[in-house]
């Protein structure tokens, strides 16, 4: 399993969480996703490493945007 720690701007609430939970969760080979609303941080686990412009891609379907990756 590999965990990576992604920034996200934008989210302000509990359903911003929500529906980038969903979309960053149907990145295939995810297998877990956490959210932390305060610091804007997304922990991705997945069973292998990800294609950063596939994670990248989903947040930006979720309305969101994603930082520094």
């Amino acid at each position: 399993m590999v965990t990576t720690t992604y920034q996200v701007q934008g989210m302000t609430c509990g359903h911003c969480v929500s529906s980038v939970s969903a979309e960053v969760g149907a990145v295939p080979g995810v297998t877990d996703v956490q959210v932390d609303l305060a610091t804007g941080q997304v922990t991705v686990t997945s069973e292998q490493p990800l294609d950063t412009e596939a994670v990248r891609a989903a947040v930006d379907e979720a309305g969101y945007d994603l930082v520094g990756a």
